[in-house]
């Protein structure tokens, strides 16, 4: 097994191997400020905890235990390093310990699309081998598992199953250490209707890393079959007492989404559905007005605590916009599990997900950054990144570190499936503030240095500094399938010899951009730009919005249109 280096050797051998060169782009600081009404409310940290525990685009989340230690993982979809780990003691206050896919070798993404990638990942742990699993999907290269006796210490080469096919595989071992495998993949014969999905079990030999047999059909459809059910998906299976449960996400990921659970005497069925199905959703039956509205809760995971209490992990949305739009993409939310008559339910029909919750006992840590409104600098110290910020598909040699940012600009550009360069963080407030210096000479009108904010190739914004009529200028581009410039400032010879100031303010869809020339006043460029484009009910795919420190040397053709 090769020893993990938590993005330091990945980060340090780019870093070393960026040249600088003239046309570098060198950012001196990114600033991020997150004020949400939702968060500024009074709680104890000590035994109260704020929902969702991980705000921003952090979906799909799965969950294990070893000992007193809880591990968390979350979908990465196009972004290196793939599959963020993070660990705690409480449920509650998540340390980011790396990526579980932190080689090119373990994750080739070229080529692929934004969402395309890593989905659904799971963790499990084996306890007669002492060894945890994390499981997933590459769309490009197919479904695999790595391992390791120690996650902050490094994840093997993948393990590739040809035999599972279809997505969002995960692990059981049982009692006495056998391992199955579930996972979504086409009914057999095809499907009856169009959203409709099966649940297939694999058997896995432990000790031959490998798939045993022909899968298994054991879920057709989903539940309540007759209603013809879709996307039954992101299946778990695990074990209390004398029966087997299969807990599933149906529905969709959107608003139709939901939790289901069923059980068996055997991992193969047949099982028996709840009648209180789903036990998690907020589709139907709440007050729409609702203060803290969540929408599209589901694909969950479920773990036991050492106390022997029930906790499920969960992805939410936060909508701005008649309930409808979330730039913020996806969260990781966190509830207790009642049990009633040997089911667990996450969640009562009829009740919304709480912002506060109540957990006695828990651990705050100072600078997390993971939920409520927080603010942060990054200066760019040392010599590797920190791990908030993460690559579109596998990175080239394009930047360096010195108290600054350099990036040398790749001659690809936002809208193209290629490494970018760029590096990018997560937006995870609705209201929030970013802001970066930038010193930068372009010498053509492909030449582009500053903002990327990105939904997917087609969907963003860009905003930063360019030529347009042989003049520098800063523009802000808005891509709506189609990319349209929406505000400019034209700069004097002066002017265009001086670092600038960026920043953008958002609120809810509405997005305001800003640029300063030296240590000048803030000049508005563009006032209430429409950032809807930056939901994924317009764009489609999985991710939150994410804000990019970027430069190119093939910015796309800027139109022309009249300079204030």
């Amino acid at each position: 097994m090769k020893v993990k280096t938590l993005l330091l050797s990945t980060i340090s051998l780019l870093a070393a191997g960026a040249a600088h060169a003239d046309g570098a782009a060198k950012f001196g600081y990114f600033s991020y400020t997150g004020n949400d009404a939702r968060f500024a409310k009074q709680y104890d940290a000590g035994k109260q905890f704020l929902n969702p525990v991980m705000a921003g685009f952090y979906p799909d989340p799965s969950i294990c235990r070893k000992g007193d230690t809880y591990y968390l993982v979350n979908s990465s979809f196009s972004f290196f390093p793939g599959v963020p780990i993070f660990k705690s003691n409480d449920l509650v206050n998540w340390q980011q310990i790396g990526h579980v896919l932190d080689r090119e070798s373990q994750l080739p993404l070229k080529n692929q699309r934004v969402s395309g990638g890593i989905f659904a990942p799971a963790i499990s742990y084996n306890e007669k081998n002492k060894t945890f699993y994390m499981i997933t999907t590459n769309v490009g290269a197919g479904n695999f598992y790595v391992k390791s006796q120690d996650p902050e210490k490094g994840w093997s080469e993948p393990i590739y199953l040809p035999k599972v096919q279809g997505i969002d595989p995960s692990f059981f071992f049982d009692k006495d250490g056998r391992g199955y495998i579930v996972n979504n993949d086409e009914p057999v014969g095809g499907h009856d209707y169009e959203g409709q999905r099966s649940i297939m079990l694999h058997y896995f030999d432990v000790k031959g890393d490998s798939v045993v047999g022909d899968q298994i059909e054991i879920l057709r459809g989903g539940t309540s079959v007759e209603k013809h059910p879709i996307w039954i998906e992101g299946p778990h299976m695990f074990r209390v007492g004398k029966y087997y449960y299969l807990m599933c996400a149906e529905g969709g990921t959107g608003e139709w989404h939901s939790e289901v659970i069923l059980r068996a005497k055997k991992p193969e069925g047949p099982w028996e559905e709840f009648s209180g199905n789903p036990i998690l959703t907020q589709r139907t039956g709440l007050d729409e007005s609702r203060d803290d509205y969540v929408s599209s809760a589901g694909h969950a995971d479920i773990v036991q605590g050492p106390k022997g209490d029930w906790w499920a992990v969960f992805l939410g949305c936060r909508p701005y916009d008649k309930k409808k739009y979330y730039n913020t993409g996806r969260d990781t939310y966190l509830l207790p599990v009642t049990w009633k008559d040997g089911w667990p339910v996450i969640l009562e029909k009829g009740k919304v997900v709480p912002t506060v919750v109540d957990k006695p006992g828990l651990q705050p840590i100072e600078g997390l950054n993971n939920t409520g409104n927080f603010s942060y600098t990054d200066k760019f110290e040392g010599n590797k990144l920190h791990q908030r910020w993460m690559f579109l598909r596998n990175p080239s040699n394009f930047y360096t570190i010195n108290n600054a940012l350099t990036i040398n600009p790749l001659p690809v550009n936002i809208s193209q499936r290629e490494s970018l360069s760029a590096v990018f963080c997560r937006q995870q407030h609705t209201k929030f503030m970013a802001e970066t210096s930038l010193e930068f000479t372009p010498s053509s009108d492909n030449d582009f240095a500053g903002f990327a904010l990105l939904q997917n190739e087609a969907f963003n914004f860009t905003f930063g500094k360019t030529i347009v009529d042989g003049k520098p200028t800063i523009v802000v581009t808005r891509s709506e399938r189609f990319s349209m410039p929406i505000g400019s400032l034209p700069l004097t010879q002066d002017e265009a010899k001086q670092p600038i100031r960026l920043k953008i303010e958002g609120d809810g869809g509405l997005y305001d951009f800003y640029a300063a020339i030296g240590n000048g006043d803030w000049k508005l460029i563009v006032r209430g730009a429409d950032a809807s484009n930056l939901t994924t009910n317009k764009s489609g795919g999985f991710i939150g919005a994410c804000i990019g420190l970027y430069a190119t040397s093939a910015a796309k053709e800027t139109p022309k249109f009249p300079h204030p």
